[in-house]
């Protein structure tokens, strides 16, 4: 009961933080050219049409008010902390295989999850990007992006910061176009040196 009474104002305090720093351009990715699809979203798709629809023609990034901000707290824990990680592999035996998470998952079953339970919140899918990014060892790891009035905010099952992508240690590859959730665009991250594509998303 003391973390439900706590984090309201843990998120409280992160967002007048946030409010009071200015944001600039380098707060949100900088996208190209539309680029592949990760297999594993690509069979998503397939299972589930309605979850990857074009989307709106115009997308404007989301308002971030304190209350969202509270929400994507709360959605960023609740998910992290009720999923429990595990490979692809140990649980379809299969390499890639992404879906809504029961009580294991993958890196992009979280993401996947977080982004359902957000848009059935109301904010706009448009807003709600799958992304792909590199770690620092080398691995691939997916994440959710937040693209908000403030700027790109990560939410990410190995960190239970919400973070901007800016902030984050990660090599940023590409993400859900927001006009078509089933087609990605490339980010064009220049804080790291660009290095090729990768065929994992874990």
């Amino acid at each position: 009961m003391q973390l439900e009474k706590g984090l309201p104002l843990f998120a409280g305090l992160l967002f007048v933080s946030l409010a009071t720093v200015a944001h600039s351009a380098g707060d949100f990715m900088p996208t190209g050219e539309i680029t592949s699809q990760p297999v594993g979203h690509y069979e998503f798709c397939r299972r589930a049409p309605a979850e990857c629809r074009q989307q709106n023609a115009n997308p404007t990034p989301v308002e971030l008010t304190r209350d969202l901000w509270a929400l994507l707290v709360e959605i960023n824990n609740t998910v992290n902390t009720s999923v429990m990680p595990s490979t692809d592999k140990d649980l379809w035996g299969v390499e890639e295989f992404w879906s809504y998470p029961d009580i294991y998952g993958d890196c992009e079953d979280y993401v996947l999850e977080k982004r359902r339970l957000l848009i059935k919140a109301g904010i706009p899918a448009s807003d709600l990007l799958v992304t792909v990014v590199r770690q620092p060892n080398g691995d691939g790891h997916a994440v959710l992006t937040v693209n908000t009035s403030m700027g790109d905010f990560i939410l990410d099952n190995m960190e239970p910061r919400i973070l901007r992508w800016s902030e984050t240690e990660y090599q940023f590859l590409k993400r859900q176009s927001a006009r078509d959730a089933s087609r990605w665009v490339s980010i064009s991250d220049g804080r790291a040196t660009a290095v090729g594509s990768i065929s994992t998303s874990r």
